[in-house]
């Protein structure tokens, strides 16, 4: 099972690379081909759709995500999104429908990809498992995320640089075939060998729902949230980090403008934050099996918050704002590691796919809302505040989180003991009446009469009597 795991995370890498270097060459391509400035954002912005959107029309086919076959068939059509604008800009028709058309066609892919990406990771591990005894899960999909953080830090200059050398077209047409070259090796990747119902999960602890397989109905991520409160409190603090985001990105930006040094406080923050995240994603897979799930969640959000609050306070210092983001960086993919760890352990099947789709809305759908506001909040308010208030808020989200989940666990645990308790009450009459010579019957009914009898002595005034058997 290995070589699929291996598989998937190259293919992860590839694809991020290829996004993130789309991510410079479209804009740059937009305004070349239109020369209109506000068509620049105009692909990022209609991608984000599809994504807020997915829980509607994407639930049935994210249900059938289930092999690499099918995950080639949204690879495809990544790249076939990535090459609309060469193709248009090639026969002189790249204008606003071109830009939304591709914007529209890698938002649906991206909005599928990811979390069936996440969710085949986590069965072949857990089918691996059966010779191991432990999922490797939480390993895994920390190698994933290391992959998406390094391709971050040199996949943008390497495709400003590709854009000055070849150009934003040569560079769209060639990630097209990067993105093509990863849905063929995904033609590679079988589906998971080991019924989902049957994985082991470390760790587990459902409540209430039913596992289901590929073959049930649609599940809701309501329902499944649900039932998962600790997951659930585990995407709530992911969604408000993902919201806030903005505070850091837009903050520092317009806080540089504000103090006289434009673009020198966000390069600074997110020097800092990338190095430091990259550095501590290289640990994150060695050190995931061995830390708390809600504790290491709430304690990386509440750092970041935290250290955005510290920022509004550090700048116009860069020696500060650098380090105080690098301090906000390196607690970041421990977060992302335990809640990714979290779903792989108490979901399987279905409920595995909407538990990661929920998480992707909610974090990077939450990202794109923050953006979209962002702006017009900061110029009300002010760099400074909002970064102290975005700051605020992430502490108040990782304490809810916890909060939330200690209550789950404790409501759970105390589940458990009473099940333990009346199993071993049933135990001792079932021992009981075997030596007495009693019917299974007898023993039911000796409990019934014995609870009756207590109640009645009782409402007479008497004090409490040690109830017996009886005899049939």
């Amino acid at each position: 099972m290995r070589r699929p795991l291996l598989i998937l995370t190259a293919i992860t890498f590839l694809t991020c690379i290829a996004t993130r270097m789309s991510a410079v060459a479209l804009p740059l391509m937009a305004l070349s081909e239109t020369g209109q400035a506000w068509a620049t954002g105009l692909v990022g912005g209609v991608a984000g759709l599809p994504l807020l959107t997915v829980g509607w029309w994407g639930r049935t086919l994210r249900d059938r995500l289930t092999c690499g076959r099918d995950l080639a068939v949204v690879t495809l059509l990544q790249a076939v999104g990535l090459a609309v604008l060469p193709v248009a800009a090639l026969m002189g028709q790249l204008d606003a429908l071109a830009l939304c058309a591709s914007g529209l066609v890698t938002g649906l892919a991206g909005a599928l990809l990811a979390p069936a990406q996440r969710a085949l990771v986590s069965d072949f591990a857990d089918a691996d498992a059966h010779g191991s005894g432990r999922s490797s899960a939480a390993r895994w999909l920390a190698w994933q995320d290391l992959a998406q953080r390094v391709s971050m830090i040199f996949a943008p200059p390497a495709g400003a640089w590709l854009v000055v050398t070849w150009g934003a077209e040569q560079l769209l047409w060639c990630e097209a075939a990067v993105v093509l070259a990863g849905a063929a090796a995904m033609l590679a990747v079988p589906g998971a060998s080991t019924p989902p119902t049957a994985a082991p999960r470390s760790g587990a602890r459902i409540d209430g729902a039913a596992e289901r397989d590929a073959s049930s109905p649609a599940v809701s991520a309501t329902a499944v949230l649900r039932a998962r409160p600790q997951v659930a409190a585990g995407i709530l603090m992911a969604g408000v980090g993902g919201i806030c985001w903005f505070g850091f990105t837009l903050g520092l930006a317009v806080l540089g403008v504000e103090l006289g040094m434009p673009g020198a406080l966000v390069a600074a923050g997110m020097s800092g934050y990338g190095t430091a995240s990259v550095a501590t994603s290289f640990l994150a897979p060695v050190v995931i099996n061995h830390v708390p799930r809600m504790a290491t969640m709430a304690l990386s959000w509440a750092v970041l918050g935290a250290a955005f609050v510290a920022l509004s306070v550090a700048a116009p210092n860069l020696v500060l704002v650098t380090v105080v983001s690098a301090v906000g960086g390196a607690a970041m993919p421990w977060g992302i590691a335990a809640l990714n760890a979290l779903i792989s352990e108490q979901t399987t099947g279905i409920e595995r796919r909407v538990a990661f789709t929920a998480e992707t809305v909610m974090h990077s759908g939450g990202i794109s809302l923050g953006l979209l506001v962002g702006g017009a909040v900061i110029g009300w308010a002010g760099a400074g505040p909002v970064l102290a208030a975005t700051g605020a808020v992430q502490v108040l989200a990782a304490a809810a989180g916890l909060l939330l989940g200690r209550r789950a666990f404790s409501r759970e645990h105390q589940r458990t003991r009473e099940g333990v308790d009346d199993a071993a009450r049933t135990t001792a009459q079932v021992d009981r009446g075997r030596v007495l010579g009693w019917t299974e019957t007898g023993v039911t009914q000796a409990r019934h009469l014995d609870k009756r009898d207590h109640v009645a002595h009782r409402l007479r005034g008497g004090s409490p009597v040690p109830r017996s058997g009886s005899r049939r």
